[in-house]
Order: structure tokens, then sequence, then C-alpha cells
């Protein structure tokens, strides 16, 4: 999703079916933020599966100070209105791998 700045409001810009964090992080613009809700096959410890609903903020590095403004001022009502509860963020496209989201989501066990 991304902030359309003329209508000030949050817009679905595309959508995946069937999408790995590495294949998700190369639809991703290296240099502009966009908000990613992602359900995600998470096999537990003890054999469980589930499949979470997570929310991540790419906030790029070298975005222009008032696009990160807008996207930080829109992502909390987003996740209140969405409740969403696993919140992350990222500062590279890079770091969203699945190794990251399995260590991020071990937290919530």
């Amino acid at each position: 999703m991304k902030v359309d700045k003329d209508r000030q409001m949050v817009v679905l810009e595309e959508e995946f079916q069937n999408i790995s964090p590495e294949e998700l992080k190369m639809e991703l613009p290296e240099r502009q933020p966009r908000f990613v809700v992602y359900s995600y096959k998470y096999v537990h410890a003890d054999g469980r599966v589930s499949y979470p609903l997570c929310f991540i903020f790419s906030s790029p590095v070298g975005c222009k100070p008032e696009q990160q403004m807008m996207y930080a001022g829109s992502k909390n009502r987003l996740v209140q209105t969405a409740e969403l509860t696993k919140v992350f963020e990222i500062r590279t496209t890079d770091d969203l791998t699945e190794a990251w989201l399995k260590e991020k989501l071990s937290f919530f066990r």
C-alpha cells in the first residue's frame, strides 16, 4: 500500500499471492516508503502451523523527509484500524528475508 498524496489516504497499490519474502522485497521500491500486510506460513518449534498477518513498514534510508513524515503519520492509524498486532519496520529492502521474518515472529511464540 502507498499513501496517495493528492487524496491524502492510504491506497492499495498492488496485491500478490503465494509470494516469498525474498520475492516481495524485489517488488518494493528502494527509495520510497510502503506499507505491506503479509500473511506468512509460520511453523513453530513444536510443529504447530499458524498464518500470522504481519504489517511491515518499509521506510528506506534516503526517502524524502516529506514522504517519511506522511507514512509515519499514517502508520499507527492503519495498524489500529486493521487491528494488526505483528508490526515490523525495515530501513532497507535487503532486510526483508524469510530468516528476518522468522526471527521477528519467534518473539510471539
